[in-house]
C-alpha cells in the first residue's frame, strides 16, 4: 500500500478545507492509499518523520505550497507533491489543470501520473509561480487574511491600488541568459507559472519549459505607466513593457528594494534568479 500524508492549511481561502479533511482521506483511500491528515505547522518542516512516504498532498494556497517546497528541498527529498487548491487565487494549482472542487482536485491526484515541472530558485529560495518586486508585487504580503476571506481575490486589487502613491523607479543592472542591460524599473515579475493573483499575465509561460517568463514594466511618468499597464493587462504590446523568455537572471540595483515569492516575503538583492528545469514531482492529472 502506497503512503502519503495530507498536509493542510485552515488558514487559506476561506478556511473551508478542514471541513473536507475525512472526506479527501476517503478519496484516497478508495485509490489504495494509507493517508494521514495533518493539519499545517509553519515552525515546522512537515517532512520530519516523513521522509519515506511515497506523495505529500497539500491543501492551500500558493503560499502554502511554497513553503512545503522549500521544506522539501531543505531536506534533499524529492517526494512526489499533489496540490489541492484551498487558497484565494490558487495560481500553480491553476497551472497543473487542478480542479477547485476539493474532492474532485484529491480524485485527479489520487488517479493522476507523476510529472515533472519547472520551480524557479532565487538566491536559495525555491518558488513555484512567480517571484517579483515593484509596484503592486508585494501586495499579497501586506492583504489581510480576513478582507481575502471575506471578497477573494478582489482584496488584492483593493490593496494594490494604494501602492499607486508611492510609485517609485527601482534601477537596476540585468544579465539575462549572459545579456547585459540597464533597466529604470517600475515592476518586474519572473513567472514559472501562468497567473498572478489569477490574473493571466505569462502569456507564452509553461510550467515545462525549462524557462521563466519574464515582464519588465519601465518607469516613465505616472500618466504612461498605468497606461501601459493598463494595455498589456488587454493584451496589448506597449513599448515601455519589456518580455523576456530566459532560464537565469542576475539583478543589481542600488535600491535594496523588498521582494515576492509566491506571496511570501522574497530574497534580498543582488538577485540570482534560476529555472529548474523539471525541479518538482507533481501528480498531475491524467490527459490534461
Amino acid at each position: 500500500m502506497k503512503s502519503a500524508v495530507f498536509l493542510y492549511n485552515t488558514q487559506s481561502g476561506k478556511c473551508k478545507i478542514e471541513r473536507c479533511t475525512e472526506a479527501v482521506c476517503t478519496v484516497f483511500r478508495a485509490y489504495g492509499y494509507d493517508i494521514k491528515p495533518q493539519l499545517i505547522d509553519f515552525c515546522a518542516n512537515p517532512f520530519d518523520g516523513n521522509e519515506q512516504i511515497d506523495l505529500m498532498v497539500v491543501a492551500g494556497g500558493d503560499g502554502t505550497v511554497n513553503y512545503v517546497v522549500n521544506a522539501m528541498k531543505n531536506k534533499g527529498l524529492d517526494i512526489p507533491l499533489g496540490v489541492i487548491p484551498a487558497g484565494t487565487a490558487n495560481d500553480f494549482a491553476g497551472a497543473l489543470g487542478m480542479s477547485h472542487q476539493p474532492l474532485e482536485a484529491a480524485r485527479q491526484i489520487a488517479s493522476g501520473a507523476v510529472d515533472r515541472v519547472d520551480c524557479g530558485c532565487v538566491n536559495g529560495l525555491y518558488f513555484v509561480n512567480i517571484f517579483s518586486f515593484g509596484i503592486f508585487t508585494t501586495t499579497s504580503q501586506r492583504t489581510p487574511d480576513q478582507r481575502k476571506h471575506k471578497i477573494g481575490k478582489l482584496a488584492y486589487l483593493i490593496e494594490g491600488v494604494k501602492e499607486l502613491r508611492a510609485m517609485h523607479a527601482v534601477p537596476l543592472k540585468v544579465v539575462a541568459d549572459g545579456q547585459a542591460f540597464d533597466f529604470n524599473s517600475l515592476m518586474v515579475l519572473v513567472f514559472n507559472g501562468e497567473t498572478a493573483g489569477g490574473f493571466r499575465l505569462a502569456r507564452r509561460s509553461s510550467i515545462k519549459d525549462g524557462l521563466f517568463d519574464c515582464i519588465m514594466l519601465e518607469k516613465k511618468n505616472f500618466l504612461r505607466s498605468t497606461l501601459a499597464m493598463g494595455r498589456y493587462l488587454l493584451r496589448g504590446n506597449p513599448k515601455i513593457v519589456r518580455h523576456l523568455q530566459v532560464r537565469s537572471l542576475d539583478i543589481v540595483s542600488t535600491v535594496n528594494e523588498p521582494t515576492d515569492v509566491d506571496g511570501q516575503k522574497g530574497a534580498e538583492f543582488p538577485l540570482h534568479i534560476e529555472c529548474i528545469a523539471g525541479g518538482l514531482r507533481i501528480m498531475c492529472p491524467r490527459g490534461e
